[in-house]
């Protein structure tokens, strides 16, 4: 039995493997290896690695687990269910059908974006077109930006991309239902708005060039960020009985712990920020927690 299971192999993952081994614990990383990030040209705003390729990121973490030989890594591990022994403690059961128990879990299975289906949308993912200000703004400083938010959702976000430029235009992909004191104040802070149904985005040379709309006309824009929420990967918490936030991520407190005693959730499947250090932070501090409860429960 091992002393903590970790699902999901991201930031989260790795850093509670990192420091559940240094506290000597026998720990199984399972990792599905299908990052969220995967598409990133960067991992930005992580101190002492910013800009690093998010695969070089996850590989120099693996390579400083070798030195922790209590620290296991299933690569490829699907977990297809979890549930609780009749003894205390988590089983998981893996899709190649092989088990493991462990008296602590972590849930780090992160969250995917809501990618709309426009033309173009898909392809420049990424590369063009963005979810996260705070991890691309840097690099789209001073350019034309397009921001796609439907209805109102995008009031608060396109003022906030004014931290990194003046040319923004709001495209709501349809009607906007915004208050007139809210047009106000985009307009009033040179934001245009246009509610034509987007057609198609495209560019080239990996580049995003224009936004295309239904009625034939076009805006040039040299990057997209969206908001349309996230997928948090949430299904083996709510099968454990985890609370989840109006939004659907799980609710935690304290240390990452969840209202089902032993059960952790970190990173971007938890209701905080999620930047890639504030995944890995979290992830410390479960390990932390998971440590803590561990000497209480063996020196009972």
């Amino acid at each position: 039995m091992y002393d903590a299971i970790i699902v999901g192999g991201g930031p989260a993952g790795l850093n509670a493997a990192l420091v559940l081994g240094r506290c000597r614990r026998w720990v199984l990383l399972c990792d599905e290896e299908q990052p969220r990030n995967s598409v990133s040209r960067g991992v930005n705003g992580f101190i002492t690695r910013d800009g690093i390729l998010p695969d070089e990121l996850r590989r120099a973490a693996r390579e400083e687990l070798k030195h922790y030989p209590s620290v296991e890594i299933r690569d490829g591990a699907v977990v297809e269910d979890v549930r609780f022994c009749e003894d205390g403690g988590f089983e998981v059961i893996l899709a190649d059908g092989s088990r493991a128990t462990a008296h602590k879990l972590l849930l780090a299975t992160g969250s995917d974006d809501n990618l709309p289906d426009i033309p173009g949308f898909r392809e420049f993912y990424g590369h063009g077109v963005y979810n996260c200000p705070y991890c691309e703004g840097w690099e789209t400083q001073d350019r034309s930006i397009a921001v796609y938010a439907q209805e109102d959702r995008g009031k608060t976000f396109a003022l906030q991309l004014t931290t990194w430029t003046r040319d923004i235009v709001l495209c709501t992909d349809g009607p906007a239902t915004l208050e007139a004191e809210d047009r106000e104040r985009l307009e009033r802070n040179g934001i245009k708005i246009r509610e034509e149904k987007i057609a198609r985005i495209e560019g080239g040379d990996g580049k995003l060039s224009m936004v295309h709309f239904e009625t034939g006309d076009a805006v040039p824009r040299e990057a997209l960020f969206f908001i349309t929420g996230g997928r948090p990967d949430c299904g083996l918490a709510t099968k454990l009985g985890c609370h989840l936030t109006e939004r659907g991520y799980v609710r935690t407190v304290g240390n990452e712990e969840t209202n089902v005693p032993g059960l952790f959730v970190a990173g971007d499947a938890s209701q905080g920020v999620q930047f890639a250090v504030v995944a890995a932070a979290e992830g410390a501090l479960a390990a932390f927690e998971i440590n803590s409860e561990l000497v209480e429960e063996y020196l009972a």
